[in-house]
């Protein structure tokens, strides 16, 4: 699934994505750390539908209750605060030739410079991963680097 992401100067930034049945959603994150859940009209793919307004503690439960973790919102944050930082969260495909091995075994960080920093499987959230993390099929791998870093531990992991 991909996630468009807008720089909005002096308001934040915003992500959407298109769900399977077709309808836009997006978050506004605004720099005041409030959040804006935004769906968008099916016939006016600009209009905004339905807004709703959230504080940072509002938008962390829904977060959590829609299975995210918080160290993904932390991460967000930081990025906008430091310029050239980037994060990113790469999932593990099943022809992954890391599904069943070690992080280890990929390098990542020697490879790339990129950090991962947490592994985001259905039944949890690994942080700091060792060495000897095993990577299965749809973990989700938290990432933080450079740009080039990202799409280079993206390129490792998920080749195509």
């Amino acid at each position: 699934m991909e996630v468009e992401e807008v720089k909005l100067p002096g308001v934040g930034l915003r992500r959407d994505f298109a769900c399977l049945n077709g309808k836009r959603v997006g978050v506004l994150s605004k720099k005041s750390g409030e959040r804006q859940l935004i769906v968008y009209d099916d016939e006016d793919p600009d209009s905004v539908k339905v807004s709703v307004e959230m504080d940072a503690e509002e938008a962390s439960v829904l977060a959590e209750l829609l299975g995210a973790p918080r160290v993904i919102e932390r991460l967000s944050r930081l990025r906008e605060q430091i310029e050239g930082l980037a994060t990113a969260g790469i999932t593990i495909g099943p022809e992954s030739p890391f599904v069943e091995r070690t992080l280890g075994d990929a390098e990542i960080r020697t490879r790339t410079g990129v950090s991962i920093v947490a592994v985001v499987r259905r039944d949890g959230v690994e942080l700091s991963p060792r060495p000897d993390y095993g990577f299965h099929a749809g973990d989700k791998v938290i990432v933080v680097g450079t740009d080039d870093g990202v799409k280079a531990a993206d390129a490792i992991l998920n080749p195509s």
